[in-house]
């Protein structure tokens, strides 16, 4: 019988303990198992960096909230995109990515595996005909965060699935903004989902983590073999935690979503504000995409001011409600600067975000108590 999304998020991989009935998995805090005699493994368990009943729930869950084949659950976003790259790719290898990819992700690529020998070319993702060039005979990947982040782009995943497979390369998709609730990257076409857990699955700035899905149960072995020799794993109560957080993703999604279009509605309307950047607003150059692969157009909102650098910096520094910081995706709202802060590492590369730009992480909160907020920061 087909489950919804929520019912998924709640039970898939959550069994009652058969021992106890809690309804809870237990935070399976143990390295090591008892075997039934040499070679002998007691309920497929030996070593907790193998595997952990704990992270087993987490990564059934995950997995079958993203419709995927075989999920898998480490230590943090960047570990699973690593474990990625290097079960996929070899030296000299060529990737693609997003020209406004995230700034972990570009460094990673950028200062870690570029010394390893393997090739990225930044490209627009909105553009396939860029995409097509930038692709070589040695690309394994094409690299799509959607929405991206800060700047909201938005890349249509069925179209480049099929264009990385004609070419003979992998559709991986960071489904870290819009989330398993409001998009579903593998029903349409991706072979690999990345996730930072500790946004928005998690939910409540509160654990570090990363997931990733696969379609085929033949990629996901790999990854997994690659999971237990690398090491980067989640631990038992980062795993426990990041599942509590699953099970009310669909409601909090709906309540980011609330506000964050509130939110828009008067950035648009202050005088201050030049230019709002969201999916949901019929402008956006990939509105008509998002509104056709994602469920609503999701929490994060960005826009520029007038007044430059120093105004943006200025405004970060005068809201209350909204924190200044990093991350993004749980129940408080959160604001920053990403030119000087998450995206400090693309500075002088071609992923480098405008100065004037200003990013949100729109939370649950009273929406009255937020747009207040905002509307004293921007004066």
């Amino acid at each position: 019988m087909t489950q919804g999304f929520e019912t998924l998020a709640i039970h898939a991989g959550q069994e009652p303990d058969p021992h106890t009935g809690a309804v809870v998995p237990p935070i399976y805090a143990v390295s090591t198992y008892k075997q039934d005699g040499v070679g002998g493994l007691r309920s497929g368990y030996e070593y907790s960096r193998s595997a952990n009943p704990t992270r087993t729930a987490l990564e059934e869950a995950v997995s079958a909230v993203e419709g995927g084949a075989r999920g898998l659950a480490f230590a943090s976003g960047l570990a699973a995109e690593d474990a990625v790259l290097r079960t996929v790719c070899r030296p000299g290898d060529h990737v693609v990515i997003p020209n406004d990819a995230y700034g972990g992700t570009y460094r990673l690529f950028s200062r870690v595996h570029e010394s390893w020998g393997l090739h990225h070319d930044p490209v627009p993702l909105g553009d396939l005909d860029a995409v097509v060039s930038a692709m070589t005979p040695k690309t394994r990947i094409v690299w799509v965060e959607t929405p991206t982040n800060p700047l909201l782009g938005v890349a249509d995943i069925a179209a480049l699935a099929e264009l990385a497979h004609e070419n003979g390369a992998l559709l991986v998709v960071d489904n870290t903004f819009a989330s398993p609730y409001l998009q579903q990257p593998l029903a349409l076409g991706a072979d690999i989902v990345v996730h930072s857990t500790t946004k928005y699955v998690g939910g409540h700035s509160d654990v570090i983590g990363g997931a990733l899905v696969t379609a085929a149960p033949e990629l996901g072995e790999r990854l997994a073999y690659n999971q237990n020799a690398m090491g980067a794993v989640a631990g038992p109560f980062d795993a426990w935690l990041t599942l509590r957080g699953l099970k009310t993703l669909a409601v909090r999604m709906e309540r980011h979503c609330d506000n964050a279009e509130r939110v828009v509605d008067l950035l648009l309307a202050h005088p201050r504000v030049t230019s709002v950047l969201y999916p949901g607003l019929p402008e956006h150059p990939g509105h008509e995409i998002a509104a056709k692969q994602m469920r609503r157009f999701g929490g994060m909102v960005s826009f520029r001011v007038a007044g430059g650098e120093a105004e943006a910096v200025e405004v970060c520094a005068r809201t209350g409600l909204f924190t200044l910081g990093e991350s993004l995706g749980g129940v408080e709202s959160l604001i920053e600067h990403p030119g000087r802060m998450t995206h400090a590492s693309a500075s002088g590369s071609p992923l480098e975000v405008p100065a004037d730009l200003i990013r949100l992480s729109v939370g649950i909160e009273s929406i009255d108590d937020l747009l207040a907020d905002l509307s004293r920061a921007l004066g």
